[in-house]
């Protein structure tokens, strides 16, 4: 059944949780989905859809998105139209990867500096017995003209039921919607930013101190300070939620 969906200042988020959202996609590999993109987007992703329209459609043409980050979380509450609770990317990513082990379904990893890819699916494998990494490439090329078409047919050769696109948002997403229609055989595709990089070990989580406090923001901006010109995005949309809610607009 399709979950139901509440809006986030014009993004359509499903009111699901982590295991919810795999069922969902695990159900929709079952009944023969093809294209479906899944998005994850947090409260940056959001602010940015806000001053971009296209973008916002983009969002809301998702078979799901769900809210990776607690200000998406925060402001469907202020909104008085409560989500479930965050649902991480690269834990749904995760659950993807596991299911797909279980029924057969041949995974593609798209993404990452030279050789993550690699590193992913080596440990993803040997952590999930049965699981078929059927191509592996990095994010390093051009998202448009030949070089994007050569990856593209690559995708097709490989025979990829499931793709997990991991350039960074709103990169990833941009390209999934144009692309997925020369991916037909593809069933889902998955935008998952810097996941394989978590996936491959080459970045760490947040301690799961920070994760439970809704402060895995912080603990990025620790790590890395030239974030904070991004990290500005987060009170710009808290506060802007407020004044939608008190003003319309």
């Amino acid at each position: 059944m399709t979950p139901a969906t509440i809006d986030v200042r014009g993004v359509r988020f499903a009111d699901v949780t982590l295991d919810e959202a795999a069922q969902y996609l695990r159900d929709a590999v079952r009944s023969g989905v093809r294209r479906g993109a899944v998005f994850t987007p947090n409260s940056e992703i959001v602010q940015a859809s806000i001053d971009d329209a296209a973008l916002r459609e983009i969002l809301n043409s998702s078979l799901l998105s769900v809210p990776d980050g607690i200000g998406v979380v925060k402001a469907a509450r202020i909104l008085g139209t409560p989500l479930k609770g965050k649902v991480a990317g690269v834990e749904l990513g995760r659950l993807v990867l596991a299911f797909a082990a279980e029924d057969g379904v041949p995974v593609c990893l798209l993404g990452g500096k030279p050789g993550v890819a690699e590193q992913a699916a080596e440990r993803l494998c040997e952590e999930l017995p049965g699981l078929r990494v059927c191509g592996t490439h990095d994010g390093y090329f051009r998202k448009e003209g030949p070089e994007n078409e050569a990856v593209v047919r690559w995708v097709n050769e490989c025979g990829a039921g499931i793709l997990f696109v991991c350039f960074g948002a709103p990169a990833q997403e941009r390209w999934i919607a144009a692309n997925r229609d020369a991916l037909p055989g593809v069933q889902l595709l998955l935008g998952l930013g810097g996941s394989l990089d978590i996936y491959a070990g080459t970045v760490q989580r947040a301690p799961k101190i920070f994760i439970r406090l809704g402060l895995e923001w912080l603990y990025r901006l620790l790590r890395e300070p030239r974030r904070i010109g991004r990290m500005m995005q987060l009170p710009r949309f808290y506060f802007g939620t407020w004044r939608y809610k008190l003003f319309g607009r």
